[in-house]
């Protein structure tokens, strides 16, 4: 069949005019999936902004904590601790954690300067060794006395340390949440990523989980039993942290907090912590 010399060139701009058309929508979907990638890093910074904004100006605080352990076989050891926390202006919270039960860790104390950029400063005072061990940025994501915490999930959870996005809307054990995915930034970090559950009304966190270096669910956070003090700050009275891949958790449990104790800086270095009781 032959074609005339003007219908291959109608056909060929028609083809051009087409090909144009959907490099446009090509670029314009790209576009938008860089816009929607940024709107949710947004929105998933300013949700985790406003809770640090609920959460900050409670000066210190002191609470007593049960420590509970249970194997996979569901048999339990269990620690008595108490703890102190000190609010700094223009950093992470410096806090104390000291043993007093079982007997062989009695007067074990934990210290931890909690930064916003760079590595956390933590200490442990072993009395069996009557000396002070400074623990490693690189033992982060180790156990915590033989807990399902690790050192990096007990330091205070700045906002600095993470990068965040804004997943979805879920309803929670019959409360509205955001769910946020935060990704830590420290390399030596010993998680990928963590997804998180924050109570729209008052954002609290109600659920953790955490993923490890190969992007598998290792742990799972949940805090319950949340009470206001002061009429501003809410705090969890239990913290259960369930460890998916050696059926092994541990429960914290917080009672007794007392705020406005007038703590200072002094309270919480080395010499004090050798000095805990």
């Amino acid at each position: 069949m032959q074609f005339s010399r003007f219908y291959l060139l109608v056909l060929a701009l028609a083809l051009a005019v087409a090909t144009g058309a959907q490099e446009e929508r090509a670029e314009t979907q790209e576009g938008g999936a860089e816009t929607q990638e940024e709107s949710a890093e947004a929105r998933g910074l300013a949700i985790a902004l406003e809770g640090d904004r609920r959460d900050t100006g409670f000066g210190d605080f002191k609470v007593e904590l049960t420590m509970v352990l249970r194997n996979k076989h569901g048999d339990e050891a269990e620690r008595s601790m108490r703890s102190r926390t000190l609010e700094q202006d223009d950093d992470g919270d410096k806090a104390i954690i000291i043993f007093d039960t079982p007997g062989d860790v009695k007067g074990t104390a934990f210290l931890s300067f909690t930064h916003k950029e760079g590595d956390d400063d933590q200490w442990l005072y072993l009395p069996s060794l009557t000396r002070v061990k400074r623990i490693s940025s690189s033992n982060k994501s180790g156990p915590f006395m033989g807990s399902e915490f690790a050192y990096e999930d007990i330091s205070s959870q700045e906002v600095e340390k993470y990068s965040f996005k804004y997943l979805r809307d879920e309803t929670y054990e019959g409360r509205d949440h955001f769910i946020v995915e935060r990704d830590p930034v420290d390399p030596k970090s010993g998680y990928t990523r963590q997804v998180v559950w924050v109570d729209k009304e008052h954002y609290r966190v109600a659920k953790v989980d955490f993923y490890d270096l190969k992007d598998a669910l290792v742990k799972t956070l949940t805090m319950k039993g949340y009470q206001q003090y002061l009429d501003q700050y809410w705090r969890a009275d239990t913290w259960h942290m369930e460890n998916h891949q050696t059926g092994k958790s541990t429960e914290l449990i917080w009672n007794g907090y007392e705020f406005g104790n007038g703590f200072v800086d002094g309270d919480f270095n080395t010499t004090s912590l050798k000095r805990a009781r």
